[in-house]
C-alpha cells in the first residue's frame, strides 16, 4: 500500500492516483505547493490541480518532479499509467476536497453563537451570490431551521437555495463576531460541522453555476475554521484549513479569501520561525488581484515581517515604504472589492504590521532607533483602532508598545504599561497574543543587569503563557 493512502480508499481515477502520489512525495520533501511550484517554474495553483487530478502532467514534467522530490521513478511511472488508463479523455472534473478535513465527523453543535446580521456583507463575510452589493438575510428563526435542514441529512447532495446560502453566510458572520468578542473561547467545531455539509454538496454540484457559490462559501468556512484553530494554538490543523480555503477560493475566483488565507499561512510560517516560507506566501498575495493596491499593500507588509524575522533590516524598511505607497493610491476599485477595506482600516493594518516588523528588526539587531520607529507605528495603530473596539487586538497592540519600549531601552516605561494591560488578560490567550507575550518575556529575561522587577514581570508572563 502506498504510504499516503493508508486507511483511505485508493483513488479510482488514474490522474487522481498520480496526484495522490505527488502530494505524498511533496510533503515527504517538506515542500509547500508554492515552493515546489517555484522550483519547477509553475504557479502553486498548477501544483494544486496536479494533486487533485484536474490537470495532467506530461512525462517530462513527471520526470522533473521525480528527480526534484527523489521519488525513485514512482511519479513518472504513475504518469505513464495514467496516460494508458485514460487515453484521449479530458481531465476529470475537479474534486473539491482531499480527505480528511480537520476535526471529527461527528455532528457538532448548531450555529450560531451570537445574533445573525440582518444584511450581508457583515463582519468581513460576503454573500457568495451577491458579493459586495449585499443582500437581506432571512429572520433569525428561519436561519436556524435552514441550517438544521442543510446539515441534517448526510445523504442529501442537492445544491442549497438562495435563502439557505444567505442563512449559512449570516451564521458564519455571527460566529466570527462571537469569536472576536470572546477570544480563545469559541470552538471551531460548529464551523467545521457545517463545512462538512458544504463539502458534500460541493462534490455533487454541477459545473460552473452550481459549484462557484458553494466553493466560495466553503472557502470562507474553511478560512474561519483555520482562524479559530489558530486562536487555540492548533497550528497544524489551522494550516490545513487555510490550505483548503485557498484551493476553494481559487475555484470560486474569490481574491478576498485567497489573500486572507495566504496572509494567515505567512503568519503561521513566521510564528514557526520559517522566514523563507513566510516570504513565499507573502509574495503570492499579489497574484490574487495583481492590479489592486489593497493586495499590494498587504503583500508588502507580510514580506516586511518575513524579512524582519530574518534580520534583513534594509529589505524590511523598503517593503514597509512600498506598503505605505500603495496606501496613497487606494481608489474606488479597491473599495469595490470589499466595502470594509476603507482607507482607515488598511492604514491600521499597515501600521500594525510596521510596528511588529520594526520591533522584530530592533530585537534582532539591538538598534534602539528601529524600536523608536516601531513605537511610533504602534501608537498610530492603537489610535486608529478606536476606543472600546476589538479588545483582543487592543491588548495585542498595547503589549507591542511595551515591547517596543523595552527594545528602545526604556524598561521602566515598558513595565508601567505592561502591568495594567496584564490585569485584563483573559484566561485563555489567543495564539497571537500568546506569541507576543513569549517574545516580550524572552527580552525581559535577557536584559542586562538582571533587575528584580524585570525578572518578576518575566515570571508573571511565564505563568500566563505556560
Amino acid at each position: 500500500m502506498h504510504p499516503s493512502s493508508a486507511g483511505a480508499p485508493a483513488p479510482t481515477d488514474p490522474w487522481q492516483a498520480f496526484g495522490t502520489r505527488l502530494r505524498h512525495w511533496r510533503r515527504r520533501a517538506g515542500l509547500t505547493q508554492t515552493r515546489l511550484g517555484t522550483a519547477i517554474g509553475y504557479d502553486h495553483t498548477a501544483i494544486s490541480k496536479l494533486e487533485h487530478g484536474t490537470r495532467r502532467a506530461s512525462p517530462r514534467l513527471a520526470d522533473r518532479l521525480d528527480q526534484l522530490l527523489a521519488a525513485g521513478g514512482e511519479l513518472l511511472a504513475a504518469c505513464r499509467a495514467a496516460e494508458e488508463g485514460a487515453p484521449g479523455q479530458p481531465p476529470p472534473a475537479a474534486r473539491p476536497f482531499q480527505p480528511p478535513l480537520p476535526g471529527g465527523p461527528a455532528a457538532g453543535p448548531a450555529l450560531p453563537l451570537g445574533r445573525p446580521p440582518a444584511r450581508l456583507p457583515d463582519y468581513g463575510v460576503l454573500c457568495p451570490l451577491h458579493g459586495p452589493a449585499g443582500c437581506t438575510v432571512p429572520p433569525a428563526a428561519e436561519i436556524a431551521a435552514l441550517h438544521r435542514e442543510f446539515c441534517g441529512d448526510p445523504a442529501t447532495t442537492r445544491p442549497p437555495d438562495a435563502a439557505t446560502v444567505h442563512a449559512l453566510t449570516a451564521l458564519l458572520a455571527a460566529h466570527l463576531r462571537a469569536a472576536e468578542e470572546h477570544p480563545g473561547q469559541v470552538s471551531a467545531a460548529p464551523v467545521e460541522h457545517t463545512l462538512r455539509a458544504l463539502v458534500r454538496r460541493l462534490a455533487a454540484a454541477p459545473e460552473r453555476a452550481g459549484r462557484r457559490p458553494l466553493a466560495r462559501l466553503a472557502a470562507e468556512y474553511a478560512h474561519a475554521a483555520g482562524g479559530l484553530r489558530l486562536q487555540h494554538g492548533r497550528s497544524a490543523t489551522a494550516m490545513a484549513c487555510f490550505d483548503r480555503a485557498l484551493g476553494w477560493s481559487v475555484q470560486a475566483g474569490d481574491p478576498i479569501t485567497q489573500v486572507a488565507a495566504l496572509g494567515d499561512m505567512s503568519t503561521l510560517a513566521r510564528l514557526e520561525g520559517d522566514a523563507a516560507s513566510a516570504l513565499g506566501y507573502a509574495r503570492e498575495i499579489t497574484r490574487a488581484a495583481p492590479d489592486r493596491h489593497w493586495t499590494g499593500a498587504l503583500s508588502q507588509v507580510y514580506q516586511a515581517r518575513a524579512y524582519a524575522l530574518a534580520g534583513e533590516v534594509r529589505a524590511t524598511v523598503r517593503h514597509l515604504s512600498r506598503a505605505r505607497l500603495h496606501l496613497d493610491h487606494l481608489d474606488g476599485r479597491d473599495e469595490a472589492d470589499a466595502p470594509w477595506l476603507s482607507a482607515t482600516s488598511m492604514h491600521l493594518r499597515v501600521e500594525s504590521a510596521a510596528a511588529a516588523a520594526l520591533r522584530d528588526a530592533a530585537a534582532v539587531t539591538g538598534d534602539p532607533r528601529l524600536a523608536l520607529r516601531a513605537l511610533d507605528a504602534a501608537h498610530t495603530a492603537l489610535r486608529l483602532l478606536g476606543p472600546q473596539q476589538l479588545p483582543a487586538t487592543r491588548l495585542l497592540f498595547t503589549l507591542r508598545i511595551a515591547d517596543c519600549l523595552l527594545c528602545a531601552d526604556e524598561p521602566q516605561a515598558a513595565l508601567a504599561l505592561l502591568g495594567p494591560a496584564l490585569e485584563t488578560t483573559p484566561g485563555e490567550l489567543p495564539a497571537l497574543v500568546g506569541h507576543e507575550l513569549r517574545g516580550l518575556r524572552e527580552r525581559l529575561l535577557t536584559r542586562p543587569g538582571h533587575r528584580p522587577d524585570l525578572l518578576a514581570a518575566a515570571h508573571h508572563l511565564t505563568d500566563l503563557t505556560g
